[in-house]
């Protein structure tokens, strides 16, 4: 896995809301519909939810899965 590569490639997330919490809820919904242990996704929501910066819930959230729309000036 590469740096800029996220964790699950085929993992694609896309949400109109500008709240970084709707993109880990989104995330999550998606690491469960790819059947992605329990385990693994408050994995992700810890790390997530680690920091209360904006910037680095999308940072993080990139990490995770591909975020589509994400550097647009509409998207988050």
């Amino acid at each position: 896995m590469s740096p800029a590569e996220p964790r699950y490639p085929q993992i694609r997330v896309r949400t109109r809301s500008r709240n970084p919490l709707a993109l880990v809820a989104a995330i999550r919904e998606e690491l469960r519909r790819a059947q992605v242990g329990e385990e693994e996704i408050r994995r992700f929501s810890r790390q997530a939810l680690a920091g209360s910066e904006p910037a680095r819930i999308r940072e993080v959230c990139r990490s995770w899965a591909v975020i589509d729309g994400l550097d647009r000036p509409s998207a988050l």
